[in-house]
């Protein structure tokens, strides 16, 4: 699913419950995170769509490491031959599957059984078979990245040890990648909060790292799971943080 211009150049594109991003800059493209495996088909569909190539993508961006934000991250070095740019200190990239997380998943299955659902859908999509980055290019919080769109690198750790947003201000907007969701795809609940424990680190480092994205005043806050909020980024924090912990 793409949805055009979700900010002024940038595109939102959904494959089995998880955004990626594509970045316009002057014919320029950054993509930021690459969703599964099968979301490189989405690529090719989504550039015909815009009157864009592959040749005109310079760049790959990361927020975290993931295996559903990983898709085709190594193809893109591979095959394109762009960098591709993940936080200092965020080691999932290499390993996606190997992450810190507080709670055992099994429980969301019983608990919320349209997780299931959701996780046959990212398995459909290539998910079990995602491979990691080695090494990738690395930034640390507060760089301007030198890509197309020159995000400002936020430092949001929590959800991940690294994890990082992108804040554009000229855009109004802030990719907020899993350090605030619109959907949290572990327990389908809706509205900004903080992703369930079953795939993130530290709940109460997540829950802090909000007031670095308030800092941002960012109109427009785009996730990693679920719809753009649209009502600015006080306010998405402000219910992120009383829907608290999962």
């Amino acid at each position: 699913m793409l949805e055009r211009d979700v900010a002024p150049g940038i595109h939102r594109i959904e494959d089995a419950y998880v955004n990626w991003y594509l970045v316009e800059d002057g014919g320029r493209l950054t993509v930021v995170d690459t969703g599964h495996p099968t979301s490189w088909r989405s690529l090719r569909t989504v550039l015909d769509q815009l009157g864009r190539t592959t040749g005109d993508i310079e760049a790959v961006v990361l927020t975290h490491g993931h295996f559903d934000h990983m898709g085709f991250a190594r193809r893109a070095a591979e095959e394109l031959r762009v960098p591709v740019l993940a936080p200092d200190g965020e080691h999932a990239v290499r390993h996606p599957w190997r992450y810190e997380h507080e709670r055992r998943r099994l429980p969301y299955f019983v608990r919320h059984p349209s997780f299931v659902r959701r996780f046959a859908a990212m398995g459909a999509a290539g998910a079990l078979w995602v491979r990691g980055v080695d090494p990738p290019t690395r930034f640390v919080a507060h760089d301007r990245l030198d890509v197309p769109g020159r995000p400002r690198a936020i430092a949001t750790p929590g959800h991940t040890v690294g994890h990082c947003s992108l804040h554009l201000p000229d855009r109004d907007a802030v990719i907020a990648g899993d350090a605030l969701v619109t959907l949290d795809p572990y327990t389908g609940r809706r509205g900004p909060r903080i992703v369930a424990g079953a795939a993130t680190a530290d709940s109460r480092q997540a829950l802090r790292s909000l007031d670095a994205l308030a800092a941002t005043d960012a109109r427009l806050v785009l996730t990693g799971h679920g719809p753009a909020w649209r009502d600015g980024v006080g306010a998405a924090v402000e219910r992120a943080r009383a829907a608290g912990p999962a």
